[in-house]
């Protein structure tokens, strides 16, 4: 396991401790030209405020990371990105990239996001200190080995802050083994892990759109605002946000696979309901996609997986 001490602003600190029942957050970076690669998911991301305060104030379980218009950042997370209004996103997105006001933003001006699982904001009574090594004066950070040194004691200290919550009891299972050395025959995020499988919503949104490399899963369509992660069994329905129940589809297509008028049968192929032309006496477009292989994310793990398909084709799709 890995750790990685970022500076935070006070102001998303403060807003997010204040909302209950956060399930997930959007750690996002204006300058969006790079996404973050230091950590693996399941690693810990913690929060270091900045300036005088100079504390370690919460964290989270790092997810993934990804590049996003702001907009589209917004649409996934809306408050969880640490602001009340898409307005003050902007605003505040504008000030740090030296911009004339929000307005000054383009649809196509992305931030950095850092997508974190069950996060958590301590007391003041309980914040720690960074670890000895580390300089306020870094920018972007620090990175430990959650195994040795300053890694491992710091790792205890936010065990010990959290007191048995859900949240320690993630990173002691993390931490039975060494980085690098987990049982690479079950997933790394297996239970009780929470890790890139099982994610909030905006999690789930963001994650499907870059598994299928953004890119309409029947029609190869990447145009990104019209993109939508499908859940093949909604969470309406005992659906989970898993990577494995999702399929990203335009978003016409997506409202036809809700209302069972196509689906992505169990050997991957697109098949449209007679019932589409029935009952809307149209559907052309759709009927030329009959029998379309659909394009899987490169990652196997992230394959829809077949008996969700099954589901899908028995219990929402139209005869």
């Amino acid at each position: 396991m890995r750790l990685y001490v970022y500076p935070t602003d006070h102001d998303w600190f403060k807003f997010l401790k204040g909302q209950p029942g956060i399930d997930e957050v959007n750690f996002w970076q204006p300058g969006g030209s790079r996404r973050f690669t230091r950590l693996e998911p399941g690693d810990l991301f913690l929060f270091r405020l900045k300036g005088r305060i100079n504390r370690i104030a919460g964290g989270g379980v790092f997810l993934h990371s990804s590049l996003l218009p702001v907009d589209l950042a917004w649409l996934a997370f809306r408050e969880k990105n640490g602001v009340p209004t898409l307005r003050e996103l902007q605003e505040k997105i504008a000030s740090y990239k030296g911009l004339d006001g929000p307005d000054a933003l383009t649809p196509a001006d992305q931030i950095g996001c850092i997508i974190l699982g069950s996060p958590f904001f301590l007391d003041e009574s309980v914040w720690l200190p960074v670890p000895s090594d580390y300089s306020p004066n870094l920018v972007q950070g620090k990175l430990y080995d959650a195994a040795v040194g300053e890694g491992r004691l710091l790792l205890d200290a936010v065990t010990a802050a959290l007191s048995g919550s859900r949240a320690a009891s993630v990173l002691r299972e993390k931490a039975k083994l060494p980085y690098g050395q987990e049982d690479r025959s079950r997933p790394m995020w297996s239970e009780p892990l929470l890790a890139r499988r099982r994610l909030g919503q905006g999690a789930f949104r963001v994650i499907v759109t870059d598994a299928y490399e953004r890119r309409c899963a029947v029609t190869g369509e990447h145009t990104l605002p019209v993109l939508e992660a499908a859940h093949i069994r909604p969470v309406t329905r005992d659906g989970q946000h898993r990577v494995d129940n999702g399929i990203l589809f335009r978003s016409d297509i997506h409202k036809l696979f809700d209302q069972g008028y196509v689906t992505v049968t169990p050997d991957f192929q697109f098949a449209v309901s007679p019932r589409l032309s029935r009952d809307w006496q149209n559907g052309r477009v759709y009927y030329e996609l009959q029998g379309t292989a659909i394009r899987r994310p490169p990652d196997e793990r992230d394959w829809p997986t077949r008996d969700l398909l099954e589901w899908h084709a028995k219990t929402v799709f139209l005869r």
